[in-house]
């Protein structure tokens, strides 16, 4: 029965879409439109990397999971001197990630293409 088990994770964690590389993200604020560029290195279902926008400049991606077709990890980013984590989960589609951020009650919708 172990064995099954075994055999049976592996071969969920052989599906598990790959998303290393460079993406572009954009989103509506209320301010116009946003950007944001992530690095991904995703080692099994481990995700690990590197994000940056203008907004609040570069941040490192943490506890980050790819599971199938779904990705979640975190940042920590510094809103105009007020730490803040930031968490992102989203769905996999091919070279596009439909991607969600919540921090602090507000609520991005993100669509991000494999550059």
């Amino acid at each position: 029965m172990k064995l099954i088990l075994v055999l049976a994770i592996s071969a969920l964690s052989a599906f598990a879409a790959d998303i290393t590389g460079n993406w572009k993200a954009t989103a509506e604020g209320p301010q116009g439109a946003m950007e944001r560029t992530f690095t991904f290195k995703q080692e099994g279902t481990k995700l690990t990397g590197e994000t940056v926008s203008s907004f609040v400049g570069k941040s490192t991606i943490e506890n980050g999971k790819v599971e199938g077709d779904t990705v979640t990890f975190s940042i920590k980013a510094d809103l105009q001197g007020q730490a803040m984590t930031i968490n992102y989960s989203g769905k996999i589609a091919g070279n596009e990630i439909k991607l969600k951020s919540d921090a602090g009650g507000n609520s991005f919708e993100w669509t991000a293409k494999k550059q």
